[in-house]
């Protein structure tokens, strides 16, 4: 593939420009769902350099499961409709390149929503926001309905705000799933945390075969699913809109995308907001190393929070005393799971919720407090439910995850090499180390090679770029958030105190005002802000989840950045 900036990209900006008409909008399926449910693939369809799509494509239809002997020739960059419709959102579909280095060849599809602006095309018009929210591996579109929702009215009014399913996610064709979701996560997993080399052996068994079923189902797929090409679906949805330049807002790992978007297509770049950075430098092996220190900060802020409401939840008056008793908790659901299906594994992905957002403390605290204070193990297993239990859905973000990360970096090969640093790591780190280990563990046996990512640099073309970020965050660290605003020189930063994951449009007014001021018209600030610190969460008796069901949420942000 050619070097990322360099000829590559400058060809497929060509090539973008020359096969993508104006989309073609309509309704969104009301159960809009990917033919590739299950775990059997279909093959590409083979592109063309012209010819326009006639009729709408649904996402209701069913798509053969071999590959198929022929049919219509789509050309790549054409924007096609889905029928029928939710109420004020539009979906289509825009077909890209398989592999770009045969932009001409066999395509996969793009899905797409938007929310349209009501302002005049005429001047006050600022063009296509796109949006995502990062995994990689998470659904764009239900992001784009949130942030026309909680943009000031005026502004949002100004843009179409546009979301996507990035390659292999959601309604995306095909939509990359390894494994029947049901039997893989069905509770209680093993522990996450080995105490012998048996506990241990059968995490890499699972592992090893998560990433065999990946193999042998996507092989024709899955050297073509990275961050690189994403970028350059990114430019082909820019051109099917038919936008000389694009806006972006990119969370967590979608700041990569966007900074690989920027080092491409620097002249296609409008706005740019980077939120909650992801580290350039540490792509990727590293960069979980440095989320396990992370969130083992953000736990024990968690803990220190339960602590200090000790008259609330009754758990321990010091940060000491909650450590025990939340270790003490975890090794009992070794031996006797919670309701039959909350054991360890699920406690940790439970809990690790609150890594994300601190909106949720008070409902884990009162989850903990009433299995312990009280052996209701309904507690846990609502709590669970909620928050933790995974789907079909998941399982899709998961594969796709699995299917970017291992392709875009080398990641060791050998298991020695992880054993020793979890080894190393879980002494400092036990709350993430080891779960975090294994839910990347696949990328040490995946089918595909690792390659080099991306070169990623600024641009004298590159306009004024903001980046939000959050002190403490631990899934994306503070230190490299700044390794990747000293990569461009035009970027300005808004730095909000506490660790919740998220900064812009999640309720701070601070951060809300600079990001409206920099949509309407690029203006950043002259050197780096410090907002003040939302409130601390509320100890609550109560189980309901203070949850807001419209309007901005830090909870509801995490729901959507965080899959």
């Amino acid at each position: 593939m050619p070097k990322a900036g360099q000829a590559g990209a400058a060809g497929v900006a060509g090539v973008a420009e020359l096969t993508a008409p104006q989309v073609e909008w309509g309704a969104c399926p009301k159960d809009a769902e990917s033919d590739s449910g299950t775990a059997e693939t279909k093959a590409p369809e083979t592109g063309a350099a012209t010819g326009a799509e006639t009729g709408a494509e649904t996402g209701a239809e069913k798509a053969p499961k071999q590959a198929p002997g022929g049919g219509a020739e789509k050309a790549p960059g054409k924007a096609t409709a889905a029928e029928p419709a939710s109420p004020g959102v539009e979906c289509a579909s825009v077909r890209v390149p398989l592999d770009y280095r045969d932009p001409w060849g066999q395509t996969v599809k793009i899905a797409l929503n938007r929310v349209k602006g009501s302002a005049s095309r005429d001047h006050n018009h600022l063009g296509s926001l796109l949006v995502n929210p990062g995994g990689p591996g998470a659904s764009g579109r239900d992001l784009a309905e949130y942030v026309a929702a909680v943009l000031p009215e005026k502004l949002a009014a100004r843009y179409d705000i546009v979301g996507f399913d990035p390659r292999g996610v959601g309604a995306s064709e095909p939509a990359i799933t390894c494994v029947e979701a049901a039997r893989f996560y069905a509770p209680p997993r093993p522990d996450a945390v080995p105490r012998t080399q048996g506990d241990e052996s059968v995490l890499v068994s699972r592992a090893r075969e998560y990433a065999a079923r990946c193999g042998n189902l996507w092989a024709w797929f899955l050297p073509h699913v990275n961050t690189e090409n994403a970028a350059r679906d990114m430019d082909m949805i820019r051109a099917a809109l038919g936008e000389p330049r694009i806006s972006f807002l990119g969370y967590s790992y979608g700041t990569y995308l966007g900074a690989a978007y920027a080092t491409f297509f620097p002249d296609k770049v409008k706005r740019l907001v980077l939120d909650s950075a992801v580290d350039p430098r540490g792509i990727w092996y590293r960069a979980n190393l440095a989320q396990d220190r992370g969130f083992e900060r953000r736990h024990r802020a968690f803990l220190g929070w339960t602590a200090e409401h000790n008259q609330v939840y009754r758990l321990g008056r010091t940060l000491k005393q909650t450590e025990f008793a939340w270790y003490a908790m975890r090794s009992r659901l070794r031996e006797r799971p919670a309701g039959g299906v909350v054991g360890p594994s699920e406690l940790d992905d439970l809990f690790t919720v609150g890594g994300y957002t601190d909106a949720v403390w008070p409902r884990l605290a009162q989850a903990w407090s009433r299995y312990v204070r009280k052996g209701e193990a309904k507690a846990l297993t609502q709590a669970w439910k909620e928050y933790g239990e995974q789907d079909t859905e998941d399982e899709n973000g998961y594969a796709v995850y699995l299917s970017v990360q291992c392709r875009d970096a080398v990641w060791p090969r050998s298991w020695s090499v992880w054993r020793a640093d979890m080894i190393r790591l879980h002494r400092m780190a036990p709350f993430m180390t080891w779960p975090n280990a294994w839910y990347n563990a696949p990328c040490a046996f995946w089918s595909v090679p690792g390659g080099t990512p991306p070169r990623i640099q600024g641009s004298d073309e590159l306009p004024p770029i903001l980046m939000m970020q959050a002190k403490d965050d631990a899934a994306t660290p503070y230190a490299g958030s700044l390794n990747m605003r000293g990569l461009f020189p035009t970027a300005r930063m808004v730095v909000v105190p506490g660790g919740n994951h998220g900064v812009s449009l999640a309720g701070n007014r601070c951060a809300d005002r600079h990001l409206a001021a920099y949509l309407t018209d690029g203006s950043v600030p002259r050197s780096t802000v410090f907002c003040e610190a939302a409130a601390s969460p509320r100890a609550t008796t109560r189980m309901a989840a203070e949850r807001r069901s419209g309007g901005q949420s830090q909870e509801r942000l995490t729901e959507l950045i965080s899959r």
